[in-house]
């Protein structure tokens, strides 16, 4: 047991202190830390690297009365040339499906999968309004009847881990040629959607983040990027024409041929973050991360965030960023994002407790490393949950 906790931080050791070769190409290359927080890589001949191509024109073998996106090539994201998404459907409509649906609709017809039909009524009548750091009206169509649901090319999958079986039940035997991206928080996502069809799968993380005011508006308030990478045999040049139809609505995004780094990178982060929002009623401020004048409570993050990176070094993949330096940033834009599972239990709803803290807990019983701040937090949101009314 000692040798392993031991190992775990040596690897996050040189993790944190990477090699003089490392360096360099993390100067030459965006890192996904650049990449999630808008920064731009560097300038090299007058071109910015790692930019992609705008939709080209529609052709005149389109189906009619469907607007549909044609990939141009480009050589810098790998996005291959007449490769057609001709509908994307949002499936899930909450703050994120939302900020997806909104973009994506100036680009490529949109159609949602909402759970209550009242929801979808008021999309159909209203249209869906995104303000912050983006203002747009979105029209689209809107349904609570899976089996009333158009064919599609690409299904965004957006709800909460807790719905996530449900969800991908009411999909099967549906849009055999599409291909689906989950966006959720935690591990095991992809699993879940895989017992319920054969689709080419993506997986997705976000860190851009909003409020939803009613069923038709949004805030856009962090500008982040959603990684995404391919699932089993999906793949690669998919990938690139998603991040490239998404990078076309004015959302940010990049790709990876490995997720799973950064996928650990986000469930630590979120772990840490969502859980000590929870108890705490505190929006992700400066509290969480200032690091000009910690706190209390900065220290305890820190103290967290450490011991979620010991279990993702041990598990193999490691981090694709520090969590804490992602902390810090995030909290000094000064956004003062509230969490989702503050937001539910400030409502007392279900929150994502066991997908996230308890995925968390569970992979580093299996890998023998001990996390005792991360499992007492697991276990007080567990009773946050269990003293609703």
């Amino acid at each position: 047991m000692g040798r392993r906790r031991r190992r775990a931080r040596g690897q996050r050791s040189r993790l944190l202190s990477p090699r003089r070769g490392e360096r360099r190409r993390r100067v030459r290359e965006r890192s996904p830390r650049q990449a999630a927080l808008g920064r731009e890589p560097p300038r090299r001949g007058g071109r910015v690297h790692g930019s992609c191509s705008r939709l080209a024109p529609v052709g005149a073998d389109q189906r009619p009365g469907v607007r549909a996106a044609t990939l141009a090539a480009d050589t810098s994201t790998g996005a291959r040339i007449g490769v057609v998404i001709g509908r994307v459907c949002i499936v899930g409509a909450g703050t994120i499906g939302s900020l997806f649906a909104g973009h994506l609709a100036q680009v490529v017809d949109v159609c949602v999968l909402t759970r209550r039909r009242e929801h979808a009524q008021a999309l159909d009548e209203h249209g869906l309004r995104v303000t912050g750091r983006t203002e747009l009206t979105a029209r689209l169509d809107a349904t609570a009847d899976p089996s009333a649901l158009p064919q599609f090319d690409l299904g965004i999958v957006c709800c909460k881990g807790t719905d996530l079986e449900t969800v991908a039940a009411s999909l099967e035997g549906r849009a055999a040629q599409a291909t689906l991206m989950t966006v959720q928080n935690g591990l095991g996502a992809e699993d879940v959607v895989r017992r319920h069809g054969d689709w080419p799968l993506i997986s997705a993380i976000t860190f851009m983040s909003g409020t939803r005011h009613s069923d038709t508006e949004v805030e856009y308030i962090l500008d982040a990027a959603t990684w995404l990478g391919p699932y089993e045999e999906t793949p690669l040049a998919r990938v690139r024409e998603v991040e490239a139809l998404i990078r076309s609505s004015g959302l940010r995004a990049q790709a990876f041929e490995d997720l799973r780094p950064a996928q650990w990178s986000k469930l630590v982060f979120n772990a840490t973050v969502n859980g000590v929002a929870a108890l705490t009623g505190l929006p992700h401020d400066f509290h969480f991360g200032s690091e000009a004048e910690p706190t209390d409570l900065g220290r305890l993050v820190h103290a967290l965030m450490e011991e979620g990176t010991a279990v993702a070094q041990a598990a193999g993949p490691g981090t694709a960023d520090d969590p804490w330096e992602m902390n810090v940033h995030a909290t000094g834009r000064g956004s003062g994002h509230y969490p989702s599972m503050l937001e539910d239990v400030n409502a007392e709803r279900p929150t994502e407790v066991e997908s996230i803290n308890g995925a968390l807990v569970r992979e580093a019983e299996r890998l023998g490393v001990e996390i005792p701040l991360q499992r007492s937090l697991y276990a007080l949101v567990r009773a946050r949950e269990a003293s609703y009314s």
